[in-house]
């Protein structure tokens, strides 16, 4: 049983660790300091497709269904949960594409917030409506 509830706990924060990378950006539009959570964990996710490198959680998750008398997960984490399961095997391109997108997307946001945030504490510069410059 406890092996059982490690490998669902895996799966559980796999899950959000999956969520956080593609809306981590995102959140770091109000709360700046996820930015860097984010930035880690989403350049380790890209490192993963990229360099078909083992992630770690799927690994415990592996070994705990073992351990539990469980088959493994055969593909991985997300050929076992999402592909085929979530979205049709064919579009996983497109899925890829499109986490690659919000990413880019929450980052440009969180760039143009920063640049924002940058010029209103310059001096000479309007710090917002009826407020005097610096």
């Amino acid at each position: 049983m406890g092996y059982r509830l490690l490998a669902d706990a895996a799966m559980v924060v796999h899950f959000g660790f999956l969520a956080f990378v593609v809306v981590g950006g995102f959140l770091a539009w109000r709360w700046p300091h996820a930015i860097w959570p984010h930035l880690l964990l989403a350049g380790w996710g890209a490192a993963a497709i990229l360099f078909h490198l083992n992630c770690p959680l799927t690994f415990v998750e592996e070994w705990a269904r073992r351990r539990a008398g469980e088959p493994g997960l055969p593909g991985g984490f997300i050929d076992h949960y999402l592909t085929g399961v979530v979205y049709p095997r064919r579009y996983a391109g497109f899925v890829e594409l499109s986490v690659v997108l919000a990413v880019a997307l929450a980052w440009s946001g969180v760039l143009l917030r920063w640049r924002r945030r940058l010029r209103r504490g310059r001096p000479g510069t309007p710090t917002g409506p009826g407020r005097p410059a610096g």
